[in-house]
Order: structure tokens, then sequence, then C-alpha cells
């Protein structure tokens, strides 16, 4: 016996019930079946066939019907059951690319934990939902089909969970990095009572890219490769000679780096693919300890990042719609004031099929608008490709915007 789940929902006073269909075999009322993709044995003490919202309890189904059971402890939407002994696997339901996303806003940190938790439990039975907590942004994204979708999630928090949420522009994750070498040293010198803090850096970064050769005037002591938990990468070289500062600060050194990477000097977005090289410093016998150091490689390394040609990068999304010929040349148009770059153009059928690049900060409520271009004959998917170098004029706008932000703050 063999059954597939294709759809969950959380029903109040009864808890998750699970619809699925009976590929193989005869399901009976208390059979016990192995989940195929979480190896939990699930035993299905009551199944039901439905119609609306009547359930009907039934003591056998057979294959190619649909049933109903509750109360199952671990799986879910998408998941195979066998019966002991059998080790079929239905290929899962593929969904759709999320089209539209929104940040959310609520009144107080408590409305925002009721939130979340609703928004779990509709994210489970909708998985066309994505709901998103990013650390980066510092916000709660969610990822929708379109503007009605997230209205009805709306709807649903206010109507039956009693949570009022706003929507509003989320931000984009842009990225830092550097474009030329650059060299500079900083000394963090702080005297209170007592012991005071010492501790100097001398550090060349330059930009890192795959297969780079080793530098020819620096003597190597130790090298360490770290992907970044966001994207690309750090090169860490250790390249200290005649015991200037004691590899024991080695540590502290990278993790001041390492800070000031994940909230970078230009926008506070974290900073990628960059080479550094500690070459020189000064340490005090009694004064230098690990604090001292992390406090002076972030800020030398921030120095030496200002200088080295710094860009930022953004976020690419590889668009295609879909749309008739007669709504092609305003959907042309309209791409071209998103900075979007037409990679192709062709017949598929009875639409025409256009594909281009945009910057994902073009494409805010970008659903609504060609609903409307298009008299709503046009749909379009869109996935990420690559992050690209932002113009400099945004680039300067960004800048500021996040100056005047933490002068705010």
């Amino acid at each position: 016996t063999t059954i597939f789940i294709y759809k969950t929902i959380s029903e109040p006073r009864v808890g998750n019930v699970s619809y699925f269909k009976v590929y193989s075999g005869t399901l009976k009322a208390g059979d016990e079946l192995v989940n195929a993709d979480n190896g939990t044995v699930e035993r299905l003490s009551a199944i039901f066939v439905a119609n609306g919202k009547q359930r009907t309890p039934v003591t056998e189904l057979k294959a190619g019907d649909l049933g109903v059971t509750v109360k199952l402890k671990n799986s879910h939407t998408n998941q195979t059951l066998n019966q002991k002994g059998v080790d079929h696997k239905i290929e899962p339901i593929h969904w759709p690319e999320p089209r539209i996303r929104a940040a959310i806003r609520t009144e107080g940190k408590n409305e925002m934990e009721k939130a979340m938790k609703a928004l779990f439990t509709i994210a489970e039975e909708d998985p066309t939902l994505i709901v998103e907590q990013s650390r980066t942004l510092k916000q709660t994204i969610l990822h929708g089909q379109g503007q009605l979708h997230l209205d009805l999630i709306k709807y649903r928090l206010e109507k039956v969970n009693g949570v009022h949420i706003d929507f509003e522009r989320p931000r984009i994750s842009y990225r830092e990095t550097i474009t030329k070498e650059a060299s500079e040293a900083y000394r963090h010198k702080k005297q209170t009572g007592g012991a005071g803090q010492f501790a100097e850096v001398h550090m060349r970064i330059e930009p890192w890219y795959e297969g780079m050769p080793d530098p020819s005037d620096l003597t190597i002591k130790n090298k360490e490769e770290e992907e970044l938990p966001w994207g690309g990468r750090l090169s860490y070289y250790w390249c200290i000679v005649g015991g200037a500062i004691d590899s024991k600060f080695s540590n502290a050194i990278k993790k001041g780096i390492m800070q000031k990477m994940e909230e970078g000097p230009l926008t506070g977005s974290p900073c990628q693919n960059i080479r550094v090289y500690i070459y020189d410093g000064k340490m005090h016998p009694v004064d230098s300890n690990d604090m001292a150091f992390q406090i002076a490689a972030s800020q030398c390394f921030k120095r030496a990042f200002e200088k080295a040609g710094p860009q930022l990068l953004e976020p690419i999304y590889e668009l295609e719609i879909l749309c008739s010929d007669d709504v092609m040349g305003d959907i042309m148009g309209d791409l071209q004031t998103r900075r979007a770059i037409i990679q192709g153009m062709s017949a598929e059928g009875h639409y025409q099929k256009i594909i281009a690049k945009v910057p994902l900060a073009e494409m805010y409520q970008y659903s609504s608008t060609l609903r409307s271009i298009s008299q709503g004959r046009a749909k379009f998917k869109m996935r990420f490709a690559e992050y690209a170098p932002v113009p400099h004029d945004v680039q300067q706008r960004l800048i500021e915007e996040y100056k005047a932000q933490e002068a705010e703050a």
C-alpha cells in the first residue's frame, strides 16, 4: 500500500488534517505506514472520505481513492507513506517560483510573534507562500504568487488570528566588494586606570578570484580560506615575520575583520570575495589582548576597504514574460525604465516570450504593473541569476541614505 499526501490544513480543535491519494494496495483504518522521506511510522487510526466540509468515516480505501486522515505527527504535504517492506516514492508536486515579495510590519513585538506563529501555520498549508526571516535585512519577508495571494493572507491573519499587519517595501540584500589593492595601518590605544589596551595592525587587501596566485613579496606563514555564510569568500593570510605580533592574536584579528565584513563600511551590507594579508604590527607585553586586536583589525579593514575602490553589488534576477503580440511593445518600454537588459525574444505557442535580466530593486510590485499594462493577458516568472555591480549614481544614493539612517540612529 502506498499513499501520497497532497494537502495539509490546520483546523481548530482538530489539528493537522491530511488529504491523500491511495496510489496502490488497500488502506484500512488502523494501518501503520512508514514515511518514505523521514522514516517516521504513522498510524492512521481513522480514515474518511471528504465531500466539501463533510467527512464520512470509512473502513477502507482502494487504489485511486482520495481520502482524509487526522493527527499525523511528522508527515506533511508532498510526502509518500508506504506499508512496511514497500519502497515506493511518488514524485513530489513542483510548486511555482514566487512572483512577489513584501515585508511585513506589526505594532509591537508581541504582535510580530503572534503573526509569525500564524504565518508558519499558513505556510505549512500553502507551500507557495515562503516566509523568510532575514537576519541581514532585519525584516520578515513574504514571498507569494501575486498581490491577491498576499492580500488573502493578510485578511486571514486579521479575521482568523486577530493580528493586524501592514506591508512595506522589502529591503534589498546588497553585497559589498573591492576593485583594487589597498594597504592600511591602524593603532588602537586606550589607557584607563590599570591595564590599558594596545594593538597595531598593518594589512593589505585585494579582490579575491578563483585560482589567484600567492603574492611574491610577502612571507606566508599561514593561510585560511573561509566560505562566508552570505556567499563569497574571505581569504586570510598571516604574513608576520620576526614575531611583531604573536600568532595567538591571529584569530582575534580575523574575528575583527569578519565582524566588519558582516556589516560592511558602505551600506552595512555583507562584504565578499576579499583577500586580506596581515604583514606587520606591534603589540605590548601587558596591554595587548584579543579585544584590542579585534578593534584594531576591524578599523584597519574599514579604512583599507574605503581606499580599495569599493563597489556595491546588487541581486539580478532572470525574468521570463509570456504575453500577447499587441502588448509586447508596452512591456518592453516598461522594462527599459527598470534598468533591464533584454536577453532574447521568441514565440511560444500563441504567446511572445521575453527573457530579460532585471535588478531585484526594480521589481517591487511588478506583478500589479504587468497586469495593468497587459489587461491581465501576460504572466511572468523570475529566478535569481547573479550579483552585478550597481551603477555609480545608484551606489552614491544608497551610501547617502545609509549615512542618513546611521545619523538618525
